[in-house]
């Protein structure tokens, strides 16, 4: 059965990196057997430099009958005036909602050959192998109301609510309790509720759904010192489950515990296995078009699509056995250059991880 990736480039470059990943897709399905229709349309800023608005219509459509889509980045320093509904930021957000993709996986892995560029100790991180679940369609971001006002006095004042329902609490706790359950039956759960009502709400309900899952060893801990554990002693985690917006930081400070935040994918899935891939970094327009970003992230976002909603797991196998390969040939993008590596760029990467793959 041929399935349907949409991909959406967006700005900056995620368009260089998506071709890096277009070039993995295109072997695996010349060479290996892979059935796939490609799709295209814009998100982000691109959309609106083309339709004026950073989640179209046409892109909406398409959207809805992919079997799983590949993301690059949105954003650029040029959409920064823009109203905050149109700026491409928006788009993301929007695409999220609309297809329900509540549930984001954001692995934090340290290839055995990259311990020296991690900013930690390589006795600390070596060996790194951690599941940020991060709900991803509630919380802060979604929360209304939200505005910029003034008050009686002429002084503008702002505010955002953090709000999630049982409901949403529960799909997030089961999807992660389920993941723990493939790996190594850890969870910690991360809150704050010892100042937020939300997340005392949130401590029961995960509490409560543990209760279908009594192999899994369930942990809480509030999301300061989670920060904190993270860059102490970050192999005392497995998977952890979190919030919207602590989700968000705790991610971030992850990938950097694997030497560059251009190393890890992520995926954002919804109840019925749709998918939406992409690296966690951003759109880096300082470097766009020049050649040198990492694309190791997507490609291995598309790993994480063949995995998770495609049903292809020995073809992203072999994608993450190319990019361990790769690795150990001493291949390096500027991000995760040490002194005696290749020093490459993001399509002499690509071409690296391709040649692999082929061998």
């Amino acid at each position: 059965m041929t399935q349907k990736i949409l991909v959406l480039s967006g700005d900056g470059i995620g368009k260089e990196i998506v071709a890096e990943a277009l070039k993995v897709i295109e072997v695996l399905s010349s060479d290996f057997g892979l059935a796939v229709d490609l799709e295209y349309a814009e998100i982000g800023g691109a959309a609106y430099d083309v339709a004026g608005h950073p989640y179209p219509e046409a892109t909406q459509k398409k959207a809805a009958t992919a079997d799983a889509i590949l993301l690059g980045a949105v954003g650029g320093y040029e959409y920064e005036a823009l109203p905050r509904e149109l700026r491409p930021e928006r788009g993301l957000l929007a695409i999220r909602a609309d297809l329900d993709l509540f549930s984001n996986l954001r692995p934090a892995i340290l290839n055995e050959t990259l311990a020296g560029a991690s900013s930690l100790r390589a006795e600390v991180v070596a060996g790194l192998d951690i599941m940020i679940v991060r709900e991803l369609t509630g919380g802060i971001y979604f929360g209304q109301p939200r505005a910029i006002e003034t008050n009686e006095k002429g002084e503008r004042f702002a505010y955002n609510t953090m709000i999630y329902k049982e409901s949403e609490i529960e799909r997030i706790a089961h999807s992660a309790f389920k993941i723990a359950m493939q790996r190594d039956k850890r969870l910690c759960s991360v809150d704050k509720a010892n100042v937020l009502e939300v997340s005392e709400l949130w401590r029961e309900v995960v509490i409560r759904v543990g209760a279908d899952y009594p192999d899994v060893e369930l942990t809480h801990m509030y999301v300061d010192n989670a920060a904190m554990q993270l860059v102490k002693a970050p192999k005392q985690f497995d998977v952890m489950v979190t919030g919207n917006l602590f989700g968000d930081i705790l991610s971030d400070a992850a990938a950097m515990l694997t030497g560059s935040i251009g190393m890890l994918p992520s995926a954002s899935l919804n109840a019925k296995g749709l998918g939406m891939y992409e690296p966690i970094h951003g759109s880096a327009p300082d470097i766009a078009g020049q050649n040198v970003a990492n694309p190791l992230a997507t490609i291995m976002s598309v790993s994480m699509m063949l995995r998770y909603s495609l049903d292809h797991v020995a073809l992203a196998d072999k994608i993450d056995r190319a990019v361990e390969k790769v690795l150990a040939q001493g291949y390096r993008t500027a991000d995760i250059f040490e002194a005696g590596m290749k020093q490459v760029g993001t399509a002499e990467m690509g071409d690296a991880v391709v040649a692999a793959l082929k061998a």
